[in-house]
C-alpha cells in the first residue's frame, strides 16, 4: 500500500512542474520550483517501482500528472473547459481507475 501513496504523491509532484514552468514566464524563480518538484517526483516514482509494475506505474504517475495540471489549467490559468476536453480527460481518469482496479 505504501507504494502507491508514493505513487499518488509522485503523480501531485508531477504537476508541480509544468505549473512552476507556466509560472516562470513572469518569474525566473519558479524554475526552481519546477526542478524540484520534477525530480521530487522521480524519487518517489523511483520507490513506487519496487513493488509496482513499471508500465502501470509509469501510466498512473503520467496520468495524475496531466489530468491535475489540466485541472489547475482550468482553475488558475482560465484554460478552456470544453466538453470535448472534459470527456478526453475523463478517459485518462478511466484508464488510471482501471489500472488500479487491474493490480
Amino acid at each position: 500500500m505504501i507504494n502507491w501513496i508514493y505513487l499518488l504523491l509522485a503523480g501531485v509532484c508531477e504537476i508541480g512542474w509544468p505549473v512552476g514552468l507556466k509560472l516562470a514566464a513572469n518569474n525566473r524563480w519558479w524554475v526552481l520550483f519546477a526542478v524540484a518538484t520534477m525530480a521530487i517526483s522521480g524519487l518517489l516514482l523511483f520507490w513506487a517501482q519496487k513493488a509496482i509494475p513499471i508500465g502501470t506505474a509509469y501510466a498512473v504517475w503520467t496520468g495524475i500528472g496531466a489530468v491535475g495540471a489540466f485541472v489547475v489549467g482550468i482553475i488558475w490559468f482560465e484554460d478552456p473547459a470544453t466538453a470535448a476536453r472534459m470527456i478526453a480527460v475523463g478517459f485518462i481518469v478511466v484508464g488510471i481507475v482501471g489500472l488500479k482496479l487491474a493490480g
